[in-house]
């Protein structure tokens, strides 16, 4: 049976999970705890060499990067898992794909820093954020989110127009990230509310509270990283991203 390693504290970790879920395909699931600095292991290193999560062994086979898993999963399961996940049509695909390479570098990489400046920032750093960053990198996830709602979604029901696709389900875990801090980035955005009812309805609300159970329970994390000898290892990362 396929493997998947994951740490559901982690969004692409969670899309991968949330994916084969709703869809149906069979996996096992392989604890990497993340905080205690588990992917550093000599165990782990053994499957992957780049020491991040997600990480799917297929056989022999083993793949990183969650947009690839994704891709894969799709494709290697083309005849059970429905169209609208990641269309044939040429133009449909091309909109997933469009937003896939677009998030990386914005409402992935400013939701991400949101949240490490509120949940991870003072136990790494010994020190409240400064306030300055703090509203920079929260007005950086405004306007990604405004890209969102403006470009990507229009007046559609999801992304790519009536139907949920891998677009929808890597912006929604994304989004969830600062939310989890207990910053709630949906208020005063009835349309991202309605589109976030949405993809949970057609994921499975029981399945999408499951999947965020762990991150919504982010307040533990600090605690859990405290007793990581790790924790050294991350000032310098921190202070070269804060800086």
């Amino acid at each position: 049976m396929m493997e998947l390693y994951l740490d559901l504290h982690s969004q692409p970790c969670r899309s991968v999970f949330l994916f084969a879920k709703a869809v149906g395909i069979p996996f096992e699931f392989r604890l990497v705890e993340l905080a205690a600095g588990q992917q550093y292991s000599e165990e782990f290193g053994k499957v992957s060499l780049m020491r991040k999560v997600p990480v799917m062994k297929d056989g022999s086979f083993i793949l990183t990067e969650s947009v690839a898993i994704l891709k894969y999963l799709v494709q290697k399961h083309s005849s059970s898992v429905a169209d609208h996940w990641y269309p044939a049509d040429l133009q449909q695909r091309a909109r997933v794909n469009e937003y896939l390479s677009w998030q990386h570098m914005n409402l992935r990489t400013h939701g991400s820093k949101v949240f490490l400046l509120r949940a991870l920032f003072p136990v790494i750093m010994g020190s409240e954020v400064p306030k300055e960053k703090m509203d920079a990198a929260v007005e950086d996830l405004n306007q990604s989110l405004k890209m969102l709602e403006d470009y990507f979604l229009q007046n559609k029901p999801f992304v790519i127009g009536d139907k949920i696709s891998l677009a929808d389900l890597v912006a929604v875990v994304e989004i969830m990230q600062p939310v989890a801090t207990g910053l709630d980035v949906f208020e005063g955005r009835p349309k991202l509310i309605s589109w976030r009812e949405r993809v949970k309805k057609a994921l499975g609300e029981k399945l999408f509270d499951e999947s965020h159970e762990v991150i919504m329970k982010v307040s533990s994390l600090p605690h859990k990283m405290q007793n990581n000898s790790e924790l050294e290892m991350l000032k310098p990362k921190f202070q070269k991203i804060f800086s």
